[in-house]
């Protein structure tokens, strides 16, 4: 058969949460860096990812990953993230799958019983560590970019709710984070829905009323994401807590989600509620786990910011081949509110 496209693709989860690997048939990118890649393709070929995330070839609790060659004399490989709505800069449990896809299908050579490479995001470096036994990769710790507070405590008025104090703060991507406590949640699975709503909507309010400026690369996005959270709590001499992150258009990320707890984490030693190098356990909706802590203290543009670094696993769960029939009466996919929530996303 001829196909007008063809797509190469491992699929992989990380703690719960789908990221999908594309190994080949992409083609090449236009740029110099992975931002430069990233925006090329938001630019000029943001049907592929429409395509691929949409249905009938997606769902909407899915994300891509595209792996390509890096420029970077240190980075071992580069990947573009792509979500439903939005390229993120960075991802934790994305960059956990493309880690762990690298080595487990032989892309990169893997060495027991840990492998380290550095991977380049739209964002910058990611140093990895992998932990590998029999040719499994048990465990991935990634070294984020700097983590930052915008806002700690603002008030943001929340059309049918009220007045609703919040924290904003950078892990990657922009968080709003609200106390799940102040609307009754407990963040379990049934309760996902209304989560969902209701993040969905602080999200917009929160994006109209605070800046969100980015203090070295103001051309990232502002407030595009909300995670709820439940206050920590020692478990076995551990500090940990539990979190839901609302990803547009509105669903749960089902992972603890690697950019939300660097978010977090930056908030909570704005707080002093988390020193450096102290253990941190941050669990998901579904009760996965991240084991996080930060590595050390910085400053981004003046602002003073933690490094933090999480460790998850992930799993590969498929090997598929994506193809486009040029007959296909649905060459971009589409998206029904049934399950992809319309109106809500910023």
């Amino acid at each position: 058969m001829r196909f007008s496209r063809s797509l190469k693709v491992v699929g992989a989860h990380a703690e719960g949460e789908v990221g999908n690997v594309i190994v080949g048939g992409f083609g090449q990118v236009p740029g110099e860096t992975m931002l430069d890649k990233r925006n090329h393709l938001a630019e000029h070929r943001d049907w592929l990812r429409r395509m691929i995330l949409s249905e009938p070839r997606g769902q909407v609790a899915r994300n891509a990953n595209i792996v390509l060659p890096s420029n970077h004399p240190q980075a071992d490989a580069g990947y573009v993230i792509m979500e439903s709505i939005e390229y993120p800069v960075m991802s934790g449990s994305n960059t956990i799958c493309v880690a762990t896809v690298l080595l487990e299908t032989g892309m990169l050579d893997a060495v027991e019983p840990v492998t380290n490479l550095v991977l380049e995001s739209p964002a910058g470096l990611i140093p990895v560590e992998c932990q590998v036994r029999d040719g499994k990769v048990t465990s991935v710790r990634f070294t984020n970019q700097p983590a930052f507070v915008y806002h700690l405590d603002a008030p943001v008025e929340v059309e049918g709710v009220g007045t609703v104090t919040v924290d904003v703060a950078w892990g990657g991507m922009a968080y709003v984070i609200v106390d799940a406590r102040t609307f009754g949640f407990a963040v379990t699975p049934d309760e996902a829905r209304d989560i969902c709503a209701l993040g969905e909507r602080i999200k917009i309010a929160a994006a109209e009323q605070l800046a969100a400026v980015h203090p070295e690369n103001p051309d990232f996005p502002g407030i595009t994401i909300c995670e709820l959270t439940l206050p920590p709590e020692r478990v076995d001499g551990v500090l940990t807590a539990k979190n839901a992150v609302v990803v547009s258009p509105g669903r749960c990320d089902r992972s603890p989600c690697g950019t939300g707890t660097s978010a977090r984490m930056a908030v909570m030693h704005a707080r002093g509620e988390l020193t450096v190098g102290e253990p941190f356990v941050h669990t998901s909706i579904i009760d996965s786990r991240f084991e996080c802590r930060i590595e050390s203290t910085t400053t981004v543009g003046g602002v003073p910011a933690v490094v933090p670094s999480i460790a998850g696993q992930a799993w590969i769960t498929d090997l598929t081949t994506l193809v486009l029939d040029p007959t296909d009466p649905y060459q971009e996919g589409y998206r029904l509110t049934d399950t992809w929530p319309v109106g809500l996303s910023v």
